[in-house]
């Protein structure tokens, strides 16, 4: 069973804070120093708001993963329990955007070292002006592969509204309930035997 982060809406109070933990966390260099124009904001999570919600949505590291099963190329994968994307070989076609039920990937700006990534044989024309175009690519939560703290936007809620979700967790929550279904039945007294 994947892991993956999940929200709960009754502590969530949108204050964005893991959006701006999760770009920091994936910056690669300090954000902080860059100039305005040209620090670029791409959180791997977003934070709805409706009348009745608020509440991040990210991805869920799905068992059978939508965008796993429709990436033409196999730039997603599952591994160590989770799904992620492989930027370098992503050819940005958005097909996994397309199909994720969360809508938890969006298309980012591809990076490399501090620098973006422009396509080797595409140009486009802008204010009559040709140049070549930006390098495209998916993007999602990665669970903060690497850091070795875990997702950064859950260590980081002043709420604890996020949780980071393990399988052996999700057993634990599973025996608990089957437990207190079978306690339960105790309130009825016990069935007379037919």
């Amino acid at each position: 069973m994947n892991r993956f982060v999940i929200a709960d809406p009754d502590k969530c109070i949108g204050c964005h804070t893991c959006e701006v933990a999760c770009v920091v966390a994936h910056a690669g260099n300090n954000m902080f120093l860059q100039e305005e124009s040209g620090a670029d904001f791409y959180p791997r999570l977003t934070v709805v708001e409706t009348g009745e919600v608020t509440a991040p949505v990210q991805c869920r590291h799905c068992e059978d993963a939508p965008c796993a099963n429709v990436c033409p190329n196999g730039s997603i994968t599952n591994k160590d329990d989770s799904i992620f994307i492989n930027q370098d070989s992503c050819i940005g076609c958005k097909t996994c955007m397309l199909v994720c039920p969360y809508g938890a990937i969006t298309m980012v700006p591809a990076h490399k070292g501090g620098q973006k990534q422009l396509q080797s044989g595409l140009r486009s024309n802008t204010a009559g002006s040709w140049s070549r175009k930006e390098r495209i690519v998916a993007n999602k939560c990665d669970l903060c592969e690497g850091s070795g703290n875990g997702p950064e936007c859950v260590r980081v809620c002043p709420t604890n509204a996020l949780q980071f979700t393990v399988p052996s967790q999700i057993e634990d929550s599973i025996s608990r309930k089957r437990l207190a279904s079978a306690q339960s039945l105790l309130q009825f007294g016990g069935f007379p035997h037919l």
